[in-house]
Formats: C-alpha cells, structure tokens, sequence
C-alpha cells in the first residue's frame, strides 16, 4: 500500500519502510510521529483521493536523523554598480523512515518510548517540591537574593564566544555587503568586531562559523575578501 502526503508544503508518494528526506520536524531521533495531511491512499490501481485529505486518514514514520542539506549559492550582481551579493542557505532537513499507514482512524501500534532522562527529571522535581514544602520559610532577604544568584548563574552558564574580540573601538560591520545589525549583532556576540580581524579569518575559523552561526562558509569568504579591502583603508 502508498500513499500521498503532505509536510513542509510538499507532497511525497512513500510507502511502508521508505526513508525520506523533509522540511524539519521538532522531534528527536527514535520519536515516532504522526503525518495527518494524507491526500491519497491505495495499492495497485484501487486508490482513494481526499478532499483534499482522506478522513482517517494518518502515516506515522520514525526520526531517523537531523540534518542538514547542501548549500545553495544565490549570486547577484548588477552591471556598472560595482555591487555583488553572494549568500548561501542551509535547509536543515528530516531523515525519517516511514512506519505505517493507518486507515479509517486506526491508532499506531508503535508509540516512541518514554526517555528514562525525561523520568528522573519528573522523580526529581517531585522530591525538590516535597523537600520545599517540608523546609521552613525563609527570611524575605534570602528570597529577594536569591533571583539574584539565579540570573548569575544563567550568566556564568552561557558559553563563551567563538573568538576573543580585539581591544580598542570595533568597526561598523554593516558597511559590508550582506552583514545587516542583526548579523552584526550575532558576528559580536562571538568575539567578531573589527574588518581587519575578519579579514584574518582561516579556512578552520569558517567552518568554526558555519558550524555554530546561522551563516554558511561561502558568506563567511565573501565577508572575508571584503574585509580584506576595507582593513587597508
């Protein structure tokens, strides 16, 4: 049996055991999940259409894995402007192995197994409110201190930046083709501040960037050789 659904705004034909490849799912590798938008089901030449889904209609299908897919170079340039943009896009995409096929409201018979972590957070937090309403109150000062130390420990937990920023004042980045204030907001909470330490950055630095930015190694280069420019004047 195949049928036809829809996720991501696409439709793909799958059958029972297929892999696909989707627009990215919010769940876990192993999660099972449910695709309710079926446009079609049948087997041979005997199939059904929805209008335009089939009630009672479900697919389940197993993450697999999270990803990414290739980078994709959009490249524009206008002629006697001397103006060039190159920015690339990583989809992020959903590996998922196609489970079962349900007809006529029938239930999954695999459901994604509860997370032993998921469990012993819950035990845990039983325990801290049983232990919070036997302890006896304390003092109003140790209560107002306490969101103090709270917002302290948030601070020291952040991760640190990527790069360590140079001293003295930094350079307005947004002069670069392509880094607009909220790129430049994120290239400084990484430690990137000036053109001449743009400039510098090696081949590990960009997949550094690529890695853990929202930005690809084909924007980081163009970046880069306008930097190179810039930190001359």
């Amino acid at each position: 049996m195949f049928a036809v659904i829809k996720t991501g705004g696409k439709q793909y034909r799958v059958a029972a055991n297929d892999l696909l490849k989707i627009e990215k799912l919010e769940a876990k590798v192993g999660d099972i999940v449910e695709i309710g938008n079926v446009l079609a089901h049948g087997e041979g030449e005997n199939v059904t259409f929805g209008a335009p889904f089939v009630d009672g209609a479900m697919v389940t299908a197993e993450v697999v894995e999270q990803g990414k897919n290739r980078t994709v170079i959009a490249f524009k340039k206008r002629r006697r402007q001397n103006s060039r943009r190159k920015i690339g896009h990583r989809q992020l995409l959903t590996t998922v192995r196609i489970a079962e096929i349900l007809l006529g409201g029938a239930k999954p018979s695999k459901k994604a197994a509860a997370k032993p972590e998921a469990k012993a957070e819950a035990k845990a937090e039983v325990v801290a409110e049983a232990k919070a309403e036997a302890a006896p109150k304390e003092p109003k000062a140790k209560k107002e201190a306490a969101p103090k130390a709270e917002a302290a420990a948030g601070e020291e937990a952040k991760p640190a930046p990527l790069f360590k920023a140079p001293r003295g004042e930094p350079d307005d980045l947004t002069v670069i083709k392509g880094i607009g204030p909220v790129a430049a907001k994120d290239l400084a909470e990484q430690g990137i501040v000036a053109f001449a330490q743009l400039a510098k950055l090696t081949e590990k630095d960009v997949a550094k960037i690529d890695e853990h930015m929202p930005f690809s190694a084909d924007q980081i280069k163009d970046w880069r050789e306008q930097a190179k420019e810039l930190a001359k004047k």
